[in-house]
């Protein structure tokens, strides 16, 4: 099912940026990729041969082998060394959580919690975190789950954001690439005051008026 984890992982992280996603083609891009997603999982569920129970235990649940209520609502805090993820959920059984902890992602599976199956998946974490000492704590009405930092400090959020406005600094490339789509971002998000100005210092530096393209682009 390693196939199906990848696309499970890869639908979140695109409903994720669907959340963030203002322009429309941008959205009308992700609503495609995940139209196209959910059909091979469902294709995939519908072949899915039944689960083998090991001898000495219960079976798991057959209605929802492969089905999972994602947990979009949870709580987290941090400190210097770890972040804790609080999921509350009444009636989740330690022997029947399923963890995956890597580098970058978090994949956290409870199964027959009073008939259901939930999930919490993180596809693409802010920063590296430690999997070995990542550790899950059940309690009677909520989850603690541990990521422990691979390096100590402040995280902004639990999710990976690129920063747009970073210029690109690739040493095989263009050295003004970066400081044209600096701008270029600039451009798309500003005022009409920011646009007129920007346009101003292209249309300089086009002419010859100005050699750097950010020349006269000031307070």
């Amino acid at each position: 099912m390693a196939e199906e984890q990848q696309l499970r992982l890869d639908l979140e992280e695109l409903k994720h940026l669907e959340s963030v996603a203002k322009r429309p083609r941008v959205l009308s891009f992700l609503a495609s990729e995940i139209r196209d997603i959910d059909a091979k999982l469902s294709k995939i569920s519908t072949v899915a041969a039944q689960p083998v129970v090991s001898a000495g235990k219960a079976p798991a649940s057959t209605t929802a082998a492969s089905s999972y209520v994602t947990l979009g609502s949870f709580s987290w805090e941090q400190d210097n060394d770890k972040i804790k993820i609080y999921v509350f959920l009444e009636g989740v059984d330690e022997e029947k959580v399923e963890s995956n902890f890597q580098e970058m992602t978090v994949d956290v599976k409870f199964h027959d919690v009073q008939g259901k199956n939930y999930r919490i998946a993180i596809p693409r974490l802010n920063k590296e975190i430690v999997p070995e000492k990542s550790k899950i704590l059940v309690k009677p009405t909520k989850v603690v789950i541990t990521l422990m930092k691979a390096s100590k400090g402040n995280w902004l959020d639990l999710h990976f954001k690129e920063d747009k406005f970073k210029p690109s600094m690739d040493k095989d490339k263009d050295p003004m690439a970066g400081i044209m789509n600096l701008m270029k971002n600039m451009y798309e998000e500003g005022d009409d005051d920011m646009k007129r100005t920007i346009a101003k210092a292209w249309s300089d530096a086009r002419s010859g008026k100005a050699a750097d393209p950010l020349k006269g682009y000031g307070p």
